[in-house]
């Protein structure tokens, strides 16, 4: 265990200030690892796993590895983070997946970082260790870069692994993120609520590496990517609905133009208009593209007034680093 890993078990980790959260269905091959792993280098750390409906020995794997547990009926990753950011009281929380793919071991390096940087959120970004170089699927791999490039673009910044499940965060964040999503898509929306707050975040690299035996992904790769998909344009349309709503008024504008220039034409050279119908698609496209403009500037006041409510509510948190509530270094 390297110095820095052990340096936050020192200056941070405190009894009730650092809550682990771990995840699981069905990972009895694998969290007892992740617990002792984490205990390890976050020793007075409450390491809690929420049981969501395992049919295995999750939850006796976890209480012989000291973890306390709960349970989460709503089948869903999603409503296991918004429970346990809802119930648990810490300063900086940590969430880690409980198939033992990440380094648990890496935790107080990324406890640390956000302690020091004085940031909101750590994402531990995925890279593959030489002796696994397969075990990130290639299509998992193009679909996460696919959606990070995706959020990037759509909200002017992204970063490189948006769908790592291995993340820290302060408390000011958990306690004011508005969580919506019910499965895999939660990673999406805390990341997009990070960048559409301009809220302080950093990624550090931390190996990835093959499950345990006996333990199956979760992950249903098509199914689960056009979730993801469909969530990034759900948040766009609530966090920047000029942008959304103006492409869809630049598309109907043109679609109107260009059905119209036709008619336009035969009127100048004819006098007449004989095709009424075509002429009556392209005004009720334009007003369609009227519409969505005014659409998009009435939800962006809303968005805006939103924006600065949740920002208000932010600020009233503490960051929540050990150094500010216990005259740290």
């Amino acid at each position: 265990m390297s110095s820095n890993q052990c340096h936050p078990a020192k200056n941070v980790d405190k009894r009730g200030m650092i809550a682990v959260l771990i995840p699981c269905h069905n990972e009895e091959a694998s969290i007892g690892t992740v617990v002792s792993e984490i205990r390890s280098v976050l020793p007075s750390a409450e390491i809690h796993v929420y049981d969501n409906n395992s049919t295995d020995s999750t939850v006796l794997e976890a209480e012989k590895a000291g973890a306390q547990v709960s349970f989460e009926k709503r089948q869903g990753k999603g409503f296991v983070v918004r429970r346990f950011f809802a119930d648990v009281d810490a300063d900086i929380y940590v969430m880690i997946d409980g198939d033992d793919t990440y380094d648990a071991r890496s935790a107080g390096k990324l406890v640390s970082h956000l302690h020091h940087q004085r940031l909101d959120m750590v994402i531990g970004s995925r890279a593959e260790q030489e002796s696994h170089a397969t075990v990130y699927r290639p299509g998992h791999k193009f679909g996460n870069r696919l959606l990070s490039a995706t959020v990037a673009f759509l909200f002017g910044q992204g970063v490189r692994d948006m769908l790592s499940g291995y993340r820290v965060f302060s408390r000011r964040f958990v306690k004011t993120f508005p969580a919506a999503s019910r499965g895999f898509e939660i990673e999406t929306e805390l990341t997009v609520h990070a960048l559409a707050l301009e809220l302080p975040l950093d990624e550090l690299e931390t190996s990835f590496g093959e499950r345990a035996a006996g333990s199956e992904s979760k992950l249903r790769t098509f199914k689960d990517g056009f979730t993801i998909l469909l969530t990034i344009f759900r948040l766009l349309s609530r966090e920047r609905p000029t942008l959304l709503f103006g492409w869809l008024a630049v598309f109907f504008i043109i679609l109107s133009v260009f059905l119209a220039v036709p008619v336009a034409r035969t009127y100048i050279e004819t006098g007449l208009v004989p095709r009424f119908p075509t002429l009556i698609a392209s005004v009720g496209l334009a007003i369609i593209s009227l519409l969505s403009m005014t659409c998009g500037l009435v939800l962006d006041a809303v968005t805006a007034s939103r924006r600065e409510t949740k920002r208000l509510a932010y600020l009233f948190y503490s960051a929540g680093h050990a150094g500010n509530r216990f005259g740290g270094e």
